[in-house]
């Protein structure tokens, strides 16, 4: 019994870790999901137009990641830090999809007072990756 228990835990162990790595992404292979699951191209003058205009709401993106997000940004509200969004200027960036999508789903709330579709995500990234130093 206790040999059947002690499998059946290493070999959740190991299910767990290799989950662990198929989560770690590239920002254009998050792009790639993101345009495939919307059914359109990514549009980067679609994501900038996203991501630096006022949708509704009080603030825009760039209220809190600047008008172009290749420097450090600050919270509108708390005054929080907030390391530069591009990729290429923070290579962690779109690297983790949990944490990309975490990402989109608080900030779309307080920007669109929704959720993004995966064609916004996708233009929004798009352009992010047209930022180059």
């Amino acid at each position: 019994m206790k040999s059947t228990v002690l499998k059946r835990g290493l070999i959740c162990a190991l299910v767990a870790a290799c989950a662990q790595v198929a989560l770690a992404a590239t920002p254009a292979e998050l792009l790639a999901g993101y345009s495939a699951q919307a059914g359109v191209p990514a549009v980067p003058a679609a994501g900038q137009q996203l991501f630096t205009v006022r949708q509704g709401r009080e603030w825009s993106c760039a209220s809190c990641h600047g008008a172009v997000p290749t420097q450090a940004g600050k919270h509108a509200a708390t005054g929080k830090a907030i390391a530069p969004l591009a990729p290429a200027f923070n290579p962690e960036r779109f690297t983790d999809p949990a944490k990309a999508e975490k990402w989109f789903r608080r900030n779309c709330k307080d920007v669109l007072d929704r959720e993004c579709s995966a064609a916004e995500k996708a233009h929004v990234l798009s352009w992010l990756l047209t930022l180059k130093p």
